[in-house]
């Protein structure tokens, strides 16, 4: 089984000053319909509500929490995979956000994804070079099939897959040689931005291992930002520079990586640390907060959407949300214990 490097070996030189993503008060509501003959809108999920965060050219950020906190949302928001309902999507200093589906085409090829499952993200119908040669050919990259099929063989190559694999079917490779292929067809176009949706997830332990280093080697090579959305803290802690934690649609703390894991400060990202599991049977974990169910995103609590859960709670978390507060070095957290 292959086994990744120490996790003090991440590499942060070569990053610039100038931000290459800024995201500000980012909100993504989705309405909830009732009735038959004649809908209405009796509510609205809101998945992501004032996100607000920015990455630099070089640099991995990990974004965490529990399943349905908004982190696949923010990602696709990002993307305009879904329009946003409010806030500012900077990217290379460009608001994007405002921007009509035809201004935004050439925008696209500077932000690819990597989803999930590779099974559903790759058409079946479809061979890997005619798979591949699409975005090459749709925005100019190649000027035709045979300069295209070039292109994908050295692809295929870096990704550390056989130039020959260009006539197979998607049903013809392993689920790692699967992902291969989605992170060759992200990077087909040389985006400055890849966003990473649990691109292990579905992946088993020493296939993981791969395509992390996989990952971390091409970044090394085009100097990529990175959003990893992942549940293995463990793995996001390893390739990540920086990590939000996010909760009920918003970011409740954020800093450097190691600062995060070693000193969280909210009494949620200590809830979520305290979940993963020790490699021993005889050892437990000893459970300081309740962990209760996870209120509704469509009705969330007044004041500080985990106070119901926090075992610190005070008055004024059930009557206002707190402000984010910098503890110097970047490392912030929304938490009335902290407050000014």
């Amino acid at each position: 089984m292959e086994s990744l490097p120490d996790v003090k070996e991440r590499k942060v030189e070569g990053k610039h000053d100038e931000p290459l993503l800024r995201v500000e008060n980012l909100k993504k509501y989705f309405p909830v319909k009732s009735g038959f003959i004649f809908e209405r809108t009796v509510g609205y999920v809101k998945a992501v509500d004032g996100v607000s965060f920015e990455i630099r050219r070089g640099e991995t950020y990990g974004l965490v929490g529990e399943s349905g906190c908004g982190k696949t949302t923010v990602g696709k928001t990002i993307l305009r995979l879904y329009d946003p309902t409010e806030g500012d999507i900077i990217l290379d200093g460009v608001n994007i956000a405002k921007l009509s589906e035809k201004e935004l085409l050439p925008y696209r090829t500077k932000m690819q994804i990597v989803f999930q499952d590779p099974v559903s993200s790759l058409n079946p119908r479809m061979t890997i070079g005619n798979m591949l040669s699409e975005p090459l050919l749709f925005h100019g990259i190649a000027k035709n099939k045979s300069e295209a099929r070039k292109i994908i063989a050295k692809l295929l190559e870096e990704v550390g897959l056989k130039a020959y694999h260009v006539d197979r079917y998607p049903h013809q490779f392993s689920g790692g040689q699967r992902q291969r292929i989605a992170i060759a067809r992200a990077i087909s176009v040389n985006p400055s931005l890849i966003i990473l949706d649990e691109p292990t997830s579905a992946l088993d332990v020493s296939v993981q291992a791969q395509i992390i280093k996989l990952l971390r080697k091409i970044q090394d090579e085009i100097n990529a930002a990175y959003i990893f959305i992942s549940h293995n803290l463990a793995l996001v802690r390893f390739i990540s520079d920086r990590v939000g934690i996010m909760y009920l649609g918003r970011i409740i703390e954020e800093g450097n990586a190691d600062e995060i894991f070693e000193n969280p400060l909210h009494p949620y990202s200590k809830l979520l640390l305290e979940s993963v599991p020790i490699p021993d049977p005889k050892r437990k974990r000893k459970r300081k907060m309740d962990d209760t169910g996870v209120p509704s995103p469509m009705s969330r609590p007044n004041g500080c959407f985990f106070h119901t859960r926090c075992k610190y709670r005070m008055r004024i978390c059930e009557i206002e949300y707190p402000e984010m507060v910098d503890f110097g070095n970047g490392h912030k957290v929304a938490c009335h214990l902290f407050g000014r």
